[in-house]
Formats: structure tokens, sequence, C-alpha cells
């Protein structure tokens, strides 16, 4: 099955969809297969998301743990839906940690 790459616009989307909702401390950034969502200072970033591609439709959600390390989830869905789930359902691995 071949990889999926994330595309430019991606990290827009995702951020775009964030600000929305209320998460306007948040970035996103292409890695990959990846839309990785940050927040803090670039150079010591902490790690909220990961977004990753797994069909031309398909993502799948990661979330960090305290130590920054991912715990793969078990959601699969639309970029769109993903990132909405996270908002809606697990705002906490979202929130401003240094606001």
């Amino acid at each position: 099955m071949p990889k999926y790459s994330a595309e430019e616009r991606h990290p827009q989307i995702v951020e775009r969809l964030l600000h929305a909702r209320g998460f306007n401390h948040l970035r996103a950034r292409k890695y990959g297969a990846a839309v990785i969502v940050e927040s803090g200072p670039k150079d010591d970033a902490h790690k909220h998301i990961r977004l990753t591609r797994q069909t031309a439709q398909v993502w799948t959600v990661d979330m960090a743990d305290h130590r920054g390390r991912w715990e793969s989830t078990p959601f699969r869905a639309s970029l769109d839906e993903l990132v909405a789930a996270v908002a809606d359902t697990f705002p906490w691995t979202l929130q401003d940690l240094f606001g």
C-alpha cells in the first residue's frame, strides 16, 4: 500500500479548524505523512496531537503524553472529523500550557 504524505495545505486546514473552536494558541506543521499540532516556543514546542494520513481521505490521531511521547488512539476519520472529535471530546489535550 502506498504511503500518503500530508500536503502543504493540511496544516493550514487544521489550524483554521482549531482556531475556529477557540484554540488560537495552537499551530500545525507538516512532518511527512503527519500534521503535528503544538504550542509554545518553536525551539521548545509542546506537542499536543499528531494527525497521520493513512489513505487519501482517512487519518488517524495520536495524543502526546506528559513526556511528549505519542500514544495511539483507535480513531480513524477524515481530517475535519478528527479535529472536531478531539476538540469536542478531549479538549484538555489542546489546552494552553503557556498562557
